[in-house]
């Protein structure tokens, strides 16, 4: 980060990345603080000239070469997520994976999302006229991302962005820094001017000092829900962006692909050591066929492997802190004291907390209600298809929903009465393709990341008008 700002930022006591697994050190990382405001804001202003000057094939041919330096370096990266994150290792190959597609994707929009032409002959008395409409950066975009995809979602924010032509500032989890400053030093290495992105790293006090600085024009993160509430307070007249988590249910129907669905919620509740907005949180299943599903998904369950994530063999790592795996361990044993039943799991070792399976947890506790965000699922049996939709809807936060079933007619129905940003049919909740609308109904979001629709969240339209007469 140092390197790419034209001073040194004001002296601060340096931010520290641990490996969440055996807390080694990985970096130590310049910390920028709120005194650094005005000239992170004089680079980022000289960065938006430069962004939108720019020509569109340019933006696109940068994008692409990224991409194309992520793959050669993909293994690099890889283990730098491993490392910093606490993803497994053949998690965090996918994610490298995803973040190509990602700058492939941003490289296409950049191309294709230019504007329309307006049939101003529709309407009456606009006969002479013609036109269209452009589509025009927005200038100065903050971009706050998480630790729990500190690659992908990091390109979800600047690809997006700079295929709009826009400048950012940067400014990723302090817990998982490393990937998104080596992505933003590939994509100068590509031929971005290295002033149109400005990584920061620091604390709170420099996130408030940034939102609240009038001249940025839009605020894309993603994060908890006080954060976001908090930002939405201090952010003035701008336009926000936000994916504020999730508390996923899956149903799963009698007539379902019984093996099918029982791998993919596996996979769904545990992957990343549920640190997942989308991850599987509440499974509900149809009462016929609760007691062999619980019995082939604790089983399921058992057979996972968690320790060191630079292990090939490894399924789930670390929590990204010891606290974090502290605050799961406390989750779980409030929901026992309030009279859930334990199926497997709540065991914790430092950061690493075994895969947790529960049943009978009350709809009052917090891991009903809220994002667990932890390697923790809920069983649920349900009678009829009502009961299961009732069941789906009755949380705050509502990202992603999945349904098993091997009827069309209830998976179109169930697709229409969930309240979710999106359903997946026969898959679990975790499902994402890139270049998706994504984000939430209800407490779950503001906008919706997934390229195209980034984009044009990023960018504003100009209509030009000509008459004739």
């Amino acid at each position: 980060m140092t390197a790419l700002m034209s001073k040194k930022l004001t002296e601060a006591a340096p931010c520290v990345v641990f490996n969440p697994f055996d807390g080694s050190i990985i970096a130590e990382v310049q910390l920028a603080t709120p005194a650094d405001v005005p000239q992170i804001m004089s680079r980022a202003g000289h960065g938006q000239a430069l962004a939108r000057a720019l020509p569109r094939h340019r933006r696109a041919q940068i994008l692409e070469t990224a991409a194309a330096l992520v793959q050669t370096r993909s293994e690099y990266f890889a283990k730098q997520i491993t490392a910093e994150a606490g993803k497994t290792i053949r998690q965090a190959r996918k994610e490298v994976t995803r973040c190509i597609n990602t700058l492939k994707l941003s490289a296409q929009e950049a191309k294709r999302g230019g504007g329309e032409v307006i049939p101003f002959d529709a309407y009456a008395g606009s006969e002479n006229r013609m036109g269209w409409f452009t589509r025009e950066p927005l200038g100065i975009i903050l971009a706050i991302t998480p630790f729990n995809d500190p690659l992908n979602l990091v390109a979800h924010k600047l690809g997006p962005a700079i295929a709009g032509g826009n400048a950012v500032i940067l400014k990723p989890s302090e817990l998982a820094p490393m990937s998104a400053l080596a992505l933003v030093d590939v994509l100068i290495e590509a031929g971005l001017p290295a002033e149109v992105v400005t990584p920061v790293v620091g604390g709170p006090d420099l996130g408030a000092a940034l939102v609240s600085t009038r001249s940025i024009r839009m605020i894309s993160f993603t994060g908890g829900f006080n954060t976001g509430e908090a930002i939405s307070r201090l952010a003035g007249l701008k336009k926000l962006a936000m994916d504020l988590g999730g508390n996923a249910p899956v149903i799963v129907m009698a007539d379902a692909a019984f093996d099918q669905a029982v791998e993919a919620c596996v996979s769904g509740a545990f992957w990343a050591a549920g640190q997942n907005c989308i991850g599987t949180q509440r499974i509900l299943i149809e009462r016929p066929i609760y007691e062999p599903f619980r019995a082939a998904f604790v089983a399921h369950t058992n057979a996972l492997r968690a320790g060191n994530p630079q292990d090939e063999a490894t399924d789930v790592g670390p929590m990204i802190t010891e606290a974090a795996s502290k605050r799961a361990e406390a989750l779980v044993a409030r929901a026992i004291d309030a009279g859930a039943r334990l199926l497997t799991g709540h065991k914790r070792d430092g950061a690493l907390y075994a895969p947790t399976v529960l049943e009978s947890v009350p709809h009052d506790a917090a891991l009903w209600c809220e994002e667990a965000f932890a390697p923790v699922v809920t069983l649920e049996p349900f009678d009829g298809f009502d009961q299961a939709i009732a069941l789906a809807n009755a949380v705050e936060f509502s990202l992603h929903a999945g349904i098993f079933t091997s009827s069309l007619a209830v998976a179109l129905e169930a697709s229409s009465r969930i309240e979710a940003g999106g359903v997946m049919v026969n898959d679990s909740s975790d499902y994402r393709f890139d270049a998706m609308p994504f984000g939430g109904f209800k407490y779950g979001s503001l906008g919706r990341e997934g390229v195209r629709f980034a984009y044009e969240d990023m960018t504003q339209p100009r209509v030009v008008c000509i008459n004739r007469q």
